[in-house]
């Protein structure tokens, strides 16, 4: 069986007393968007565990939780285990025997055979809780790229654990204490870095992790990470090889279900690579679907459709617009603290297309993020450049001080921003092209006393703290890794988790492929950056997959006109919510608020990303603290 699903759990591992089924039940029950499919619950003394089901493979006998032969350990997933075909070879060898078609089962045996060590044999994407009766034990673990979220509290002696936060919110124990330091965060990165959450009692368990649980206390350790200092030598032609070949196992090790699977398109290299090579291995058409603005200019999908016709794949549209953004009421509910993403709302409409037809599909996330696709990395590498042949920072500085602020004048001549970048260090100068739009306003947005808690404080520490784990001087690798860590994790898969699993979608992602990764990790930035081109080596492996059309298209990703909302047909309902009263008002300063919206509605600054994350910051205390 796969499936994706939602988990919940409680463990009063501190005392004797029994699990409160009707408490589990909540807590297991507020996840029923994630798997309609079929529920299962174990209760044993203080351990109890619950499960929704997504129905993929194994539709017939793969009810969850799931056991060992003699019933003392018991798991449940939610995910996707991708080599369970030959994980189960290894356990059925090693004399286990398997009831089931299903991956889930594998991880029980695979536990009894290596322990703790059993989530390194995994390939997928999985956030899972394993109960060892004999030992009382509990084995929480969450994928290595942070596909599949997991939070859990630690509540007078009871661990509890879910999917999604409103899981553990369903606990009548569970505080309810806001975090100011991830209130900061929210305003500085848009979204809530792990291991924080928008709660001062609530976790992430993040990427790469596993969390133990005995009667002794908790523990979390590092199973995992991405290791850029092994770099090898190779030519271009050996590294293209290596890389067609692990994408097309990535792509194929992803298309086995009992359910039909589709694939998100967008005009890009990467969606576009995952839906041609789907083709390459199937016989018969790919059914893509793709969203689009009613503002052409911000709009892929006759790119895409262009693009579906020469693969002809059986490919469906749906087109946005201002009117239709009265899902972010539903996307608040989903995401159940400040999200502030804007792309949430196309994700969540090519979701919804996508599964009128399909319950699976196939993305192209992660291949910006481990092939440098992102233009910020090439203005990095440019000012990484200038300030190792002039290395006089505080004049650069002093330019910029000096140098107007003018969004009037041509891109080119708008060198404020860069000058400003080059007195910074590295972590700073990139910290600033990635979130300096809205960190800029954080401590004019937050409410004095909201600063005075804060005290030190510093989100930067965050980004600093990824940026500088690499062991490597190369500035490439070092942005790669934070936003492997922190835009990918914590934004870009949080955020297609919620969309999709809105709509009860399982949506899998053949470039996290931990294995192409690693591949990708031991090629040298040159391969990957040449001059201004971004993923070289990956458009050089693709070029008999995909036409010079696509290889060749400026990249434009999944930008939403915000600015144009805010000013037009939303304007009425970002008022309600930037300037309601009843809201609470201790946490932000209601007059940066009216200026940020007046300065935007004059059309003299684009604000649009600090309002929008006022707005969503207002939408979730509507849901949430009231």
């Amino acid at each position: 069986m796969r499936a994706v699903c939602g988990i919940a759990g409680i463990y009063n591992y501190q005392t004797n007393q029994p699990i409160n089924e009707i408490i589990l039940r909540r807590m297991t029950g507020a996840l029923v968007h994630r798997g309609p499919d079929d529920e299962g619950f174990h209760v044993a003394g203080r351990i109890g565990l619950g499960h929704r089901r997504l129905s993929i493979v194994d539709v017939a006998t793969g009810h969850q939780p799931i056991f060992n032969e003699d019933g003392s350990i018991a798991v449940i997933l939610n995910g996707e285990i991708y080599n369970y075909c030959e994980l189960a070879k290894l356990v059925e060898a090693r004399g286990h025997t398997l009831r089931t078609q299903s991956d889930t089962e594998t991880i029980v045996h695979l536990y009894e055979e290596f322990g703790e060590s059993c989530v390194e044999h995994l390939r997928g994407m999985f956030a899972f809780a394993l109960w060892d009766a004999r030992r009382q034990k509990l084995l929480l673990a969450r994928d290595r790229v942070g596909k599949k979220t997991l939070y859990f509290a630690d509540i007078g002696g009871a661990l509890i654990f879910g999917s999604e936060l409103k899981a553990l919110l369903e606990h009548p124990q569970m505080p309810r204490q806001v975090n100011p330091q991830a209130v900061a965060d929210y305003f500085s990165y848009q979204f809530i870095p792990a291991p924080k959450t928008i709660y001062s009692h609530a976790r992430k368990l993040r990427a790469g992790h596993c969390l133990i649980v005995t009667p002794n206390g908790a523990s979390e350790r590092q199973y995992w990470d991405i290791d850029f200092s092994r770099v090898e030598q190779r030519s271009e032609a050996e590294w293209s090889e290596m890389l067609l070949d692990e994408f097309r196992s990535a792509v194929e090790s992803r298309l086995i279900g009992e359910v039909p699977l589709g694939a998100f398109l967008s005009s890009g290299v990467d969606s576009s690579a995952v839906a041609a090579m789907m083709s390459r291995i199937n016989s018969r058409p790919v059914i893509t679907a793709t969203v689009g603005f009613s503002e052409e200019k911000f709009s892929e999908a006759a790119d895409a459709r262009r693009f579906a016709e020469t693969l002809s794949a059986d490919h469906h549209e749906r087109i946005v617009a201002p009117e239709a953004v009265n899902v972010i009421e539903k996307l608040a509910w989903h995401f159940d603290e400040p999200f502030a993403d804007a792309s949430a709302i196309p994700t969540f409409y090519v979701s919804q297309a996508a599964r009128e037809f399909v319950t699976v599909a196939l993305s192209g996330d992660g291949g910006d993020e481990s092939f440098v696709g992102y233009r910020r990395y090439v203005f990095d590498a440019m000012e990484n450049r200038v300030r190792s042949a002039f290395p006089v920072r505080p004049l650069f500085g002093a330019l910029a001080a000096v140098y107007p602020k003018a969004d009037w004048l041509p891109q080119p001549l708008r060198a404020k921003a860069t000058l400003r970048n080059l007195s910074l260090e590295p972590a700073r100068a990139y910290f600033s092209s990635v979130y300096g739009a809205a960190a800029s306003v954080r401590d004019a947005l937050l409410g004095g006393d909201v600063r005075a808690q804060l005290g030190e404080y510093d989100p930067f520490e965050v980004f600093a703290e990824h940026y500088n784990r690499p062991l490597t001087d190369d500035p490439i690798v070092r942005a790669q890794y934070a936003d492997i860590k922190l835009y990918l994790a914590d934004d870009i898969l949080t955020k297609v988790d919620r969309a999709s699993m809105a709509v009860s979608l399982e949506v899998r992602c053949p470039l996290l492929d931990h294995r192409l990764m690693e591949l990708a990790a031991r090629m040298p930035s040159s391969l990957k950056l040449r001059g201004r081109e971004g993923k070289y080596i990956f458009k050089r492996a693709m070029s008999g997959l995909l036409p010079p059309e696509v290889l060749n298209r400026r990249k434009q990703g999944f930008v939403v006109p915000l600015a144009e909302w805010l000013r037009g047909e939303l304007r009425e309902l970002a008022e309600s919510l930037l300037f309601d009263s009843t809201a609470n008002d201790g946490w932000l300063d209601s007059a940066t608020i009216k200026k940020l919206w007046q300065r935007h509605q004059s059309r003299l600054r684009d604000y649009s990303r600090p309002l929008w994350a006022v707005l969503m910051f207002r939408m979730w205390q509507r849901k949430f603290e009231r």
